[in-house]
């Protein structure tokens, strides 16, 4: 049974090392038996076998485990990783070329509950060859963060969102005048003068007001004079009429155009006439060509509104789609809130990691990958979800695992200078998985000078002993003794810390919730090739600036 033990062997290495030095019978036999259906005739025997080979590599230590299998071959040392799919449904009457749109609103950059939309329309578009619009709805200036133009476009080219054309509503308004025209023209829409909570009184009754059925000549005269600013803000509006006995009380009768006596942040003082969003939408959905809308069912009222836009001048629909709602909890996404933030000084800025902004996000290490992953996965489905940071961590950890090498990170660091020995040496993966990215070589000679953090410090002082992980074992002690280097100690109960070398470098670590983990950090950092890293035992973090002077570090997630 000389092959067979051999392939026990590999195998229990092999699921050891992924499992923290601890095998499963039971796995490597399904392994084996796999790779050898022959044996399966005596599955008894073979049992005996794992059961007595996996116990061996049991007690040989994680690091000996590693080497063991390196010897047999190296490429086992590496997990399989199984690509997971996303694929949401077929969008429905599709006739020549899609053209879908995003329409953020310029009050800040993108959050997280921003990037569903973003994400959706985008992979439909490039799905079938079609064409992504991006339109900034700013027609609601008192709201307006002139930056977040900019920052929009930028937040979308991070996130791999293709834009085809950009129009901004600040600069249609004369279009949206023309339509309102030939909708007071066609009686579709009447210029209101009545006082608004009273309108809307009569609306919830399906009770016109005395303004909706004077007649088109008196319309449009009094349109004149609301364009030529003889209104003031608050005494009229245009109304686009709908059914006034509609069951749903929000679908009668709606504001198409306002009178605001705010500056835009493009347009200045330009405009005091201003559209609503229903309007607007549905005159651009037409003129832009869009064959397909999806967004939030919180719209679904505005969607039954434009369709009246869309049947009064004979316009082909889009095909409407409505997703649920997203409950987001445990962070900050109303950009009214950030910004007031941002100039009082509670938030360094739109990236600072206690808020949901996409740049936050970007600054913490979460990829646009992951959040695309996420939206991919909840799809267009009308149930309400409530977000999972716990399940965008696990997506990003599967990206960012691979390519992020392991540190030791020290928090407030206590100093140990060790007797008993010249040298000491050691050596540990840059990655566990990926025996191709080198190792950390270890070699402690003079003072023989570690750092551990203050919380494994006090824990080493009432213990006795300690191990530095792969280093050696310490008796506690003002300098500690070196107590050799076997890994058994382990399993008497002994912990194994992390630590450094006095050639350590200073680090700091921004958390989620505001706060800075101060401490060092190991040399060899210096040396990452990525910005993504993995502080063993605390969890990965981004790095944000690095030098001689010191490691700045952000953390994303466990």
């Amino acid at each position: 049974m000389e092959d067979e033990t051999q392939t026990i062997r590999k195998y229990a290495l092999q699921n050891a090392v992924f499992f923290n030095g601890k095998a499963n019978p039971k796995a490597v036999l399904g392994k084996v038996l796999g790779e050898c259906p022959e044996l399966r005739s005596k599955a008894g025997e073979v049992r005996e076998a794992v059961e007595a080979i996996v116990a061996d590599v049991n007690a040989m230590g994680l690091d000996a485990q590693k080497k063991a299998l390196e010897g047999i071959d190296s490429s086992l040392l590496v997990k399989e990783k199984k690509e997971r799919k996303y694929e949401l449904p077929e969008l429905e009457n599709v006739e020549g070329k899609v053209v879908m749109r995003i329409a953020p609103g310029p009050s800040g950059p993108l959050h997280i509950g921003h990037t569903r939309a973003s994400v959706l329309n985008d992979e439909y578009v490039k799905r079938y060859g079609g064409e992504l619009v991006l339109r900034f709805e700013d027609t609601n200036p008192e709201r307006l963060w002139p930056d977040a133009y900019d920052m929009i476009i930028e937040d979308l080219d991070w996130m791999g969102v293709g834009i085809g054309r950009t129009y901004y509503q600040s600069d249609r308004f004369e279009i949206y005048y023309d339509y309102t025209r030939k909708l007071l023209e066609m009686g579709k829409a009447y210029v209101c003068t009545c006082n608004g909570d009273h309108w809307r009184e009569l609306k919830e009754h399906g009770q016109a007001c005395p303004c909706h059925d004077l007649p088109v000549e008196e319309q449009l005269e009094r349109y004149d004079r609301f364009l030529a600013g003889e209104y003031a803000e608050g005494e009229a509006v245009v109304v686009v009429k709908t059914d006034l006995n509609h069951p749903n009380p929000a679908i009668r009768d709606f504001v198409a155009l306002r009178i605001v006596d705010h500056p835009h942040p493009r347009t200045g003082d330009k405009y005091r006439i201003y559209p609503m969003m229903n309007l607007a939408v549905a005159v651009d959905d037409h003129e832009m060509g869009m064959t397909h809308v999806i967004r939030g069912k919180d719209h679904l009222n505005n969607t039954f509104r434009q369709e009246y836009v869309f049947d009064y001048f004979g316009w082909k629909k889009p095909v409407y789609y409505h997703y649920g709602l997203v409950h987001i909890e445990d962070t900050i996404l109303k950009t009214s809130v950030i910004g007031k933030g941002i100039k009082s000084g509670e938030y360094c800025g739109w990236n600072d990691v206690r808020i949901g902004t996409v740049r936050a996000l970007q600054r913490r290490g979460i990829t646009a990958e992951a959040i695309r992953n996420y939206w991919l996965e909840a799809g267009i489905k009308p149930v309400d979800v409530q977000f999972s940071w716990d399940t965008l961590y696990m997506k990003n950890r599967e990206i960012i695992d691979p390519v992020s090498d392991r540190y030791f990170f020290v928090e407030d660091p206590v100093r140990y200078d060790i007797e008993g020995v010249d040298v000491i040496e050691g050596r540990a993966p840059r990655h566990p998985d990926h025996p191709d990215h080198g190792y950390r070589e270890y070699e402690l000679t003079g003072s023989k000078t570690v750092y551990v953090s203050a919380a494994d410090s006090a824990m080493f002082q009432e213990a006795g002993r300690v191990r530095l992980k792969d280093l050696c074992n310490l008796d506690y002690g003002q300098p500690a003794r070196y107590a050799g280097n076997d890994l058994s100690i382990l399993r008497q109960g002994v912990h194994a810390v992390q630590w450094v070398g006095a050639d350590a470098v200073p680090a700091t670590l921004a958390m989620p919730d505001g706060s800075v983990r101060n401490g060092s950090v190991e040399r060899s950092i210096l040396d990452a090739t990525g910005d993504m890293v993995q502080l063993e035992r605390v969890g990965f973090a981004r790095i944000e600036r690095k030098g001689e002077g010191g490691v700045a570090m952000v953390f994303a997630h466990r």
